[in-house]
């Protein structure tokens, strides 16, 4: 039994629909009643208790409101004390590296510190940006509106969300990645600029872009994790998505591509 935290999330989902196409048994565990799920908060022991009955490997997604690896390490406690064997944890590229005297990621860099001194079995996913990123300016890009760019002129390996959910399925059903860190790049470096270069040859209509620096309302830990990757420290690609999966990473365009029609779905 695979219990999936952030199954209604950007990865969670996919993990969903993958697990569910090979008929893998799995327990979806939210905040609010779903079928076949379980009822569990992260600052609720005993709700996690339940989670984690008879589970033998965990997928750990958290999205705290202010970064902090609370909610990982109340997981890996009630997973160690039911027998959970594995634990599989969305990360985030740079985790643990210095930049501008801070530490990138460092709530993620906890955790997975707090996974390996547990004794649990453990799989690292790392992943720069999401090429759904572009989704949440979908409003913007059908308004005609520009929408922000964060992160100037730097290069990163834009990754589709799909690969990330294949690896972190894979890692779960298969020993064969227990004790992998993975970077789960896409194949090739594009700026921001670039990926709405892209976006506007496959919707056929303009996507404007603004430069802005207005990171005030971020939390600290985020700032510090987009100026590491603003100064171009993500500018790199690795073969780990296809080290993982046996095939190539998904291109930006590709997954433009196959998204068309929700861009033009009614936000």
């Amino acid at each position: 039994m695979i219990l999936v935290t952030g199954a209604t999330g950007t990865i969670g989902s996919h993990v969903v629909r993958l697990l569910t196409e090979r008929g893998v048994p799995f327990r979806a565990m939210s905040r609010r009643e779903r079928p076949g799920g379980v009822r569990a908060d992260f600052d609720d022991p005993a709700s996690l208790a339940r989670a984690v009955a008879d589970v033998d490997t965990v997928f750990l997604v958290t999205v705290p409101p202010v970064p902090t690896a609370d909610h990982d390490i109340a997981l890996v406690t009630a997973a160690r004390a039911a027998g959970v064997r594995k634990v599989v944890k969305l990360s985030a590229i740079g985790s643990g590296e210095r930049f501008d005297g801070a530490t990138v990621g460092a709530w993620h860099l906890a955790a997975e510190e707090a996974i390996e001194a547990s004794g649990l079995v453990w799989t690292m996913l790392r992943p720069p940006s999401f090429a759904s990123n572009f989704l949440w300016y979908r409003a913007l890009i059908q308004a005609g509106e520009p929408i922000p760019n964060l992160v100037g002129d730097s290069r990163q390996a834009i990754v589709d969300p799909r690969d990330v959910a294949a690896v972190a399925v894979a890692a779960m059903t298969s020993d064969a990645h227990d004790g992998q860190r993975y970077d789960l790049t896409g194949p090739e470096l594009l700026t921001f600029a670039d990926q709405a270069a892209i976006l506007e040859r496959v919707l056929e209509r303009p996507v404007k872009i603004a430069d802005t620096n207005a990171l005030d309302q971020l939390p600290a830990g985020m700032v510090t994790g987009i100026g590491w990757a603003r100064a171009g420290c993500a500018a790199y690609v690795t073969d780990h998505v296809s080290r993982a999966l046996g095939r190539p990473a998904g291109t930006f365009e590709q997954w433009a591509r196959d998204h068309r029609e929700t861009f033009a779905a009614v936000p």
